[in-house]
């Protein structure tokens, strides 16, 4: 296993880390010997990362029964969040880490981030509910070892959170897909420049980059002298980044997890010959080909003035082509998981962005397809639901 420092406690994690919100389930809840099998094996082959969350459905439990099995819990870090969406009132930010504490069978968290934070105004309202004040207690406490967020949204945005507060860590998807997307390799560099370590989710994009390549793509991949699998590869770019600290992959099988332990055992930054790296463009070649719109994520279209997040729209578009349900849960939750929101249906047509685009995409068109696909009555009603969930 290969380890990287965090920078701000000089710590060694894992280059790999243990995503729990795949867990295989039985029934109504998780086969916790098959994840326990699968953790164990993790942690023998020098996993210390551990990622869980409180709405991952009995992931915290799960990690918190193999812990208290094992006598493992000195041996690992853990890393869950809070439902910062569900605050509503003075005690609830108490209640839920208590129980988290809880369902971990365990009195302090290494790892412990805000759940989803995508834009500054959430972390102000959060701040004037005193969840800062909170979270300063509970770090001198010792409670909590570093604080830090979950993002899925745009590069400024991500940019102007990681300058809203002191920050031990961050976690951002990124992969070969997402370099111009989301935070993307900017936000990475900038967080990275700020002595910010960075987590890394989703680096095969939820299977996408492993199962649902087309078929141009698998061709390239035989044309390498190195035969490796399209999960080897994906994992590779990312690892090649000296940014990055910790890539997590949601195991759940152990001969995932030895795959992935292997690759990450060989994996240094800057390893990639210029042959290896010649050959993402041509995998981005082959996915945008059978992509709908050509949006290459530059942002040139924003800042939108009706605050429509353009890149992400055509993301998620483009991917629920590839797989709806993928597509549509990114779509809620990058453009409407959020105090402001930024969905296609906000678009008044004013052709701003077209000017700027450099690819000339007829962009109010495209939104109006995307509105069409994306934000049907199922969507309407997800959003409807999550003002009971958001406060404005």
């Amino acid at each position: 296993m290969q380890y990287r420092t965090n920078q701000k406690n000089g710590q060694e994690l894992s280059v790999l880390g243990f995503g729990c919100m795949r867990f295989t389930r039985r029934g109504a809840g998780i086969d916790q010997k098959k994840a326990n099998r699968e953790l164990k094996r993790a942690l023998d082959l020098g996993v210390n990362y551990f990622d869980t969350a409180y709405i991952y459905n009995g992931s915290e439990v799960c990690l918190g029964k193999f812990m208290e099995e094992y006598g493992c819990r000195d041996k690992m870090n853990i890393a869950t969040k809070l439902p910062q969406y569900l605050i509503k009132k003075d005690g609830d930010i108490d209640r839920y880490f208590t129980e988290q504490l809880s369902r971990l069978k365990t009195d302090h968290i290494e790892y412990y981030l805000m759940h989803m934070l995508n834009d500054v105004r959430t972390w102000r309202r959060l701040c004037d509910m005193g969840v800062d004040t909170w979270l300063e207690e509970k770090k001198a406490s010792g409670r909590i070892a570093n604080i830090g967020f979950s993002f899925h949204g745009g590069t400024s945005a991500f940019k102007e959170l990681i300058d809203a507060y002191h920050w031990d860590f961050c976690q951002i998807q990124f992969n070969y897909m997402d370099e111009h997307a989301q935070a993307g390799i900017e936000g990475l560099s900038y967080a990275y420049e700020k002595g910010i370590p960075v987590i890394i989710m989703e680096p095969l994009r939820g299977g996408r980059l492993v199962n649902n390549l087309p078929e141009e793509a698998y061709r390239e991949l035989e044309k390498m002298s190195e035969k490796r699998s399209p999960a080897d590869w994906a994992l590779r770019w990312i690892w090649n980044h000296k940014e990055v600290n910790v890539v997590l992959s949601g195991m759940n099988d152990v001969a995932q997890v030895d795959e992935n332990c292997r690759i990450a055992a060989e994996s240094l930054p800057d390893a990639l010959s210029e042959e290896e790296l010649a050959l993402y463009p041509r995998l981005l070649a082959a996915i945008h080909a059978s992509t709908k719109v050509g949006c290459t994520g530059c942002g040139y279209c924003q800042p939108c003035p009706q605050g429509v997040d353009i890149p992400m729209c055509f993301s998620a578009y483009n991917n629920s082509f590839r797989d709806y349900f993928t597509g549509f849960r990114e779509y809620i939750m990058c453009t409407t998981m959020r105090r402001k929101r930024s969905n296609a249906g906000l678009c008044i047509e004013c052709g701003k962005c077209e000017r700027h685009c450099p690819q000339s995409i007829p962009i109010r068109k495209e939104l109006a397809a995307v509105r069409r696909r994306m934000e049907h009555p199922i969507y309407k009603l997800a959003a409807a639901g999550m003002k009971l969930f958001i406060r404005y």
